[in-house]
């Protein structure tokens, strides 16, 4: 299966961000779409390996910040490519607030979705949630950022392997799990944090 064709589905790219107590945090994800308009809902699905997804299960509220075609990979790193179990991905960093005080991006951002869970399932490594919408605010007139522009323009391109370095092993970017091995199968998912080939990183001799 080539999974370069499901890119070619129409989705945006967002920061998830939940809190529960004064726990707080935020992750990138790429699947959400309104699914009723009276009341307005919409549905997410999020890794269940993620932090953002344990803190929304506890508190049963979110905010979706709509990424716009400004938004830069370094802010995609800095909330995808590192797990807020390990990292205060908010510290140092002034965020405006919804109205359930959840921080959302006020910059790269062209709308905020403010939502309380109704419903969820497992999905096995997603969970679904179905949020009604609390509040949604423009915050400029930027054009969304689609998923297959992130793949196609903001994400850097991998760079070309020299031939005399051997690559022993394969090191996922976002959680570091290693695989053994100087060819990746193509159809190789994380079995730690569900992320593709496409987040390896080569290990050399």
């Amino acid at each position: 299966m080539d999974k370069k064709a499901l890119y070619q589905l129409s989705y945006g790219v967002f920061m998830l961000a939940s809190k529960a107590g004064d726990k707080v945090n935020g992750c990138i994800t790429n699947t959400c779409m309104q699914v009723a308009n009276s009341p307005t809902r919409v549905a997410i699905s999020v890794l269940n390996t993620n932090y953002t997804c344990d803190l929304i299960k506890e508190s049963g509220i979110f905010a979706l910040s709509l990424l716009d075609d400004t938004c830069t990979f370094e802010t995609i790193k800095h909330f995808g490519f590192q797990s807020g179990r390990n990292v205060d991905k908010m510290e140092g960093i002034t965020f405006p607030k919804d109205l359930n005080g959840i921080p959302y991006l006020g910059w790269q951002t062209c709308a905020v979705i403010s939502c309380k869970v109704v419903e969820s399932m497992d999905l096995g490594s997603h969970t679904l949630f179905i949020g009604e919408v609390l509040d949604a605010k423009l915050l400029s007139e930027n054009a969304p950022l689609t998923y297959a522009d992130y793949q196609n323009r903001v994400k850097p391109k991998p760079q070309a392997v020299k031939e005399e370095r051997k690559i022993v092993g394969w090191r996922c970017k976002i959680c570091k799990y290693v695989y053994e091995g100087s060819e990746l199968p193509a159809d190789f998912v994380c079995p730690l944090c569900g992320h593709d080939r496409d987040d390896f990183e080569p290990i050399y001799e």
